[in-house]
């Protein structure tokens, strides 16, 4: 059945596999550039979500929204209504490193949060939360098949876009070695765990704190090909 934020009517008409990008507009991208035979199996709230196929292989991409309230939504319906068994978030990220520049891939291994999330979800007090490992072995091979450079990093989860301090993320990569930012993987790994499937993370630097230098929306929401052939190449 429908649930109140996903409209698929049945399991089977979302794929084992979705890659999960938070714009919406991103998925429509990915599904109309990758995917061959693809349906759509999702419009409400414009959160749109497509099945089709990759060189044969069935999957599925779905928008989850900004933030771990969004993805808290859409990811638990997936793993829990849906029978989705793996999602592999496609995102942008900000560069709390001079290392990292515009355009570098990260998987993620672990992220970090002072969120309450994981608190409510999982009943026990947890700041910092794992990728699944054997999806991110498996998302390596992909990356190496490619060959495609990634880091391989832990990051930060935040639930604060504009903060008032804006020289926090200095003492987070110090004190938690978090290498960029973004708003989603925490809520991601818990739900994960909390349901026993599997998550992984694939970033893309889209801006840096430590430069200033920056992407455009049109940007972030059509030049990440490499990130994502790599979740599309992943053998599940």
């Amino acid at each position: 059945m429908p649930t109140p934020h996903i409209e698929a009517n049945k399991e089977g008409v979302i794929a084992k596999t979705v890659i999960m990008p938070g714009d919406p507009l991103r998925a429509k991208f990915i599904a109309e550039t990758f995917l061959e035979n693809v349906t759509q199996f999702n419009a409400v709230r414009n959160m749109f979500g497509y099945t089709g196929e990759y060189k044969g292989k069935k999957i599925s991409v779905m928008g989850s929204g900004m933030g771990m309230a969004s993805i808290g939504i859409y990811s638990y319906e997936l793993f829990e209504f849906y029978g989705v068994d793996n999602i592999i978030r496609v995102g942008s990220a900000g560069a709390y490193t001079k290392e990292l520049n515009l355009y570098d891939i990260v998987l993620v291994t672990d992220a970090y949060s002072e969120s309450t999330f994981g608190n409510i979800v999982l009943g026990e007090e947890v700041n910092t939360i794992g990728a699944t490992t054997e999806l991110n072995q498996k998302i390596k091979q992909s990356a190496i098949k490619l060959k495609t450079e990634i880091n391989i990093n832990k990051i930060h989860s935040s639930d604060v876009f504009y903060r008032k301090n804006f020289k926090d993320f200095e003492s987070i990569n110090q004190e938690h070695d978090c290498t960029a930012v973004e708003m989603e993987s925490f809520a991601l790994f818990c739900n994960a765990k909390v349901t026993g499937k599997n998550a992984a993370c694939l970033l893309t630097i889209s801006d840096s704190l430590v430069t200033h230098a920056a992407t455009t929306s049109q940007e972030r929401q059509n030049s990440f090909t490499d990130m994502i052939k790599i979740a599309l190449e992943t053998e599940y």
